[in-house]
């Protein structure tokens, strides 16, 4: 049977598609499926790969240091998927995809996966792709079924006007955006404060601290989540409905992924961004780029544009926080 790797940026990410792909091989007869992370045990993994493993869903780090050492035996892997592509093409990373394509046959397939299609993305396919089979969904899904508001605030009054519309919105589950970690942490610790259930989650976090926080907020234990953009790429919870941007991001891409965290699987979702004077030229930007329309909030805001029929996270939610650690960017 052909083998396949699939690589992504993030942890959070391998996690989510790899248990999708065990769902999906139950019923393809036999395909073993395995995920491989940055911050995980190497033992583990020299003890899997000793087997057959047909999908392997990693981070690029991992993966490569796994064919560097001669533990992923590749040279038969007949396809290689890249999910979040123009991530995994940034400065970030683009020298390890390089590095782990050469380990690769001539004859392998490379499937490429991407909300946006950058300059990068483009050198990458001339580069490595024959002729390849372009499919643009873009038009189709971009923002689809996602309101978009900004409130015109100062910085000292963000936390206020943040509680202001945890008390007016019907959130099921929020994510909400910061520029930095050192800010995420503050903010999370200033929500619970004010009495709401709450969750935070950076790269900076020890590895197992972050699998808990990612587990028990997809599992509804919490109702919102603060985090930096390690949330922004692919991450699917249904339950997410509004996604509040308390720090603006610094380009129309990040804006893009983060409110792509609401309006999931054909429900309605509401981002709602906190403008200082500072972000005006950033938000005008935003919206030429991405041709969009990001209006003043009303006084009141239509509960149809974003409430689902269902509410899967119990109000009374007080599940208790992990505390953070200590730990390393992903790999």
């Amino acid at each position: 049977m052909d083998s396949s790797i699939v690589i992504v940026p993030t942890r959070e990410l391998a996690l989510q598609v790899s248990q999708i792909s065990i769902q999906i091989s139950k019923h393809l007869g036999g395909v073993k499926v395995m995920a491989t992370t940055g911050g995980t045990n190497l033992r583990d993994d020299i003890m899997r790969l000793d087997e057959e493993v047909h999908v392997v869903i990693a981070t690029p780090g991992r993966i490569l240091d796994l064919i560097k050492k001669g533990i992923a035996k590749v040279d038969k892997v007949q396809m290689m998927v890249m999910d979040e592509a123009d991530k995994l093409l940034s400065q970030d990373f683009v020298v390890i995809i390089e590095d782990i394509i050469g380990f690769l046959s001539k004859n392998r397939q490379i499937l490429l996966y991407s909300a946006t299609f950058p300059i990068s993305v483009q050198k990458f396919m001339a580069k490595h792709l024959q002729k390849p089979y372009e499919i643009n969904l873009m038009e189709e899904l971009t923002l689809k079924g996602i309101t978009q508001y900004y409130a015109y605030v100062t910085e000292r009054q963000k936390v206020h006007c943040l509680n202001t519309l945890f008390s007016r919105l019907q959130i099921n589950q929020s994510i909400i955006f910061c520029n930095s970690t050192q800010r995420v942490e503050l903010l999370a610790k200033k929500i619970t404060q004010l009495g709401y259930s709450c969750f935070y989650i950076h790269a900076k976090m020890m590895q197992e601290y972050r699998n808990r926080v990612f587990h028990d907020f997809r599992n509804g234990l919490c109702r919102n989540l603060v985090c930096t953009d390690l949330f922004t790429r692919g991450i699917d919870i249904q339950a997410v409905n509004v996604v509040i941007n308390f720090d603006f991001p610094r380009n129309a891409e990040t804006y893009l992924h983060r409110i792509g965290r609401s309006g999931r699987f054909g429900h309605l979702g509401l981002a709602i961004n906190l403008i200082s004077a500072e972000d005006r030229f950033n938000l005008k930007t935003t919206e030429d780029q991405l041709m969009t329309d990001i209006k003043p909030i009303p006084g009141s805001i239509d509960k149809s544009l974003y409430v689902a029929e269902f509410h899967s996270v119990n109000p009374d939610c007080e599940a208790e926080a992990p505390q953070p650690g200590e730990g390393s960017e992903a790999q």
